[in-house]
């Protein structure tokens, strides 16, 4: 990556300057790029050496990362972290480092105490999406959920249970949709049913299963509007999707968590439910009753 002689002066320009040369970039500064899009609280707080053994990367590659950027050295990259964290929601900064206190010094190390941790970690991430999901986004997407004929439904692995949960709600509510189940290989041919009228909601997390990176890429060729939950604004999902939702995920001892995705599915399918049954007070699924 060629050294950028001016360096960005506000967090959204760094990001997309990362955007713009990540392609460019070596596998070592592509996982710095990564981690510091996926994880801008843990930047903000933690030190250099501290980011370097959670990330896998040299602290010293760190620092040449932002001097690459066009920075003295790796703090005066981490200002930018520290001021959007300070400008965040009232009270978000002491709730994180609240928690962040409580997963420290856990000592319970039975059953129900990694069930706490989990619980923890999944206030963390859900808090995390209140600060980090755009609400004119978030609108957008329900106008491209509303809008659509039929959608289609992808995800894989480990991200297929958010998508079984948007098809659960959308049937109840009504609206025609396409589960693009992977079974008998399949998912690829039936894409190719799309058309402009419809619209594909995508969900992938790292590492990215290659069908659905392939038929997003593939529909949006092919103009396909396409919503998308990841993990990162560099997810090979992003470059593809009208609306992108990028849900940084956090390494947990035992796995990722889905709270957040899954909590960010039902908000979307919430706002269209609202908009259906014109009730922004208290839109319901419909449920099936025992004569």
């Amino acid at each position: 990556m060629k050294p950028t002689t001016k360096a960005p002066r506000d967090y959204e320009e760094l990001i997309r300057l990362i955007h713009d040369r990540y392609d460019e970039m070596s596998k070592s500064y592509q996982k710095i790029a990564l981690y510091l899009t996926q994880n801008p609280n843990d930047v903000a707080v933690k030190s250099v050496n501290s980011i370097g053994d959670i990330s896998g990367v040299h602290a010293s590659s760190f620092v040449r990362f932002a001097q690459a950027l066009g920075y003295e050295g790796f703090k005066e990259l981490q200002s930018l972290f520290q001021k959007r964290l300070s400008t965040a929601a009232p009270g978000f900064e002491a709730r994180v480092k609240a928690l962040e206190t409580e997963l420290g010094g856990r000592v319970d190390q039975s059953e129900y105490g990694f069930m706490q941790d989990l619980v923890v970690r999944d206030i963390a991430s859900l808090q995390d999406l209140l600060n980090g999901i755009d609400p004119d986004r978030l609108s957008e997407a329900v106008d491209l959920l509303e809008q659509a004929d039929v959608i289609y439904l992808l995800g894989q692995l480990r991200s297929a249970p958010v998508v079984d949960l948007l098809r659960y709600i959308l049937t109840m509510l009504g609206k025609r949709c396409v589960l693009l189940d992977p079974g008998g290989g399949l998912a690829t041919h039936m894409a190719r049913a799309m058309r402009t009228t419809d619209l594909l909601f995508a969900v992938s997390f790292r590492f990215y299963a290659n069908e659905v990176v392939n038929v997003v890429e593939e529909a949006a060729q092919r103009d396909v509007p396409i919503v998308a939950i990841s993990d990162s604004t560099l997810s090979p999902l992003a470059k593809s999707a009208r609306v992108l939702f990028a849900v940084p995920e956090h390494e947990y001892t035992f796995s990722r968590s889905l709270a957040a995705p899954m909590c960010l599915a039902q908000a979307v399918t919430m706002g269209l439910a609202a908009r259906i049954q014109k009730n922004t007070l208290n839109p319901r699924i419909p449920t099936v009753t025992a004569q």
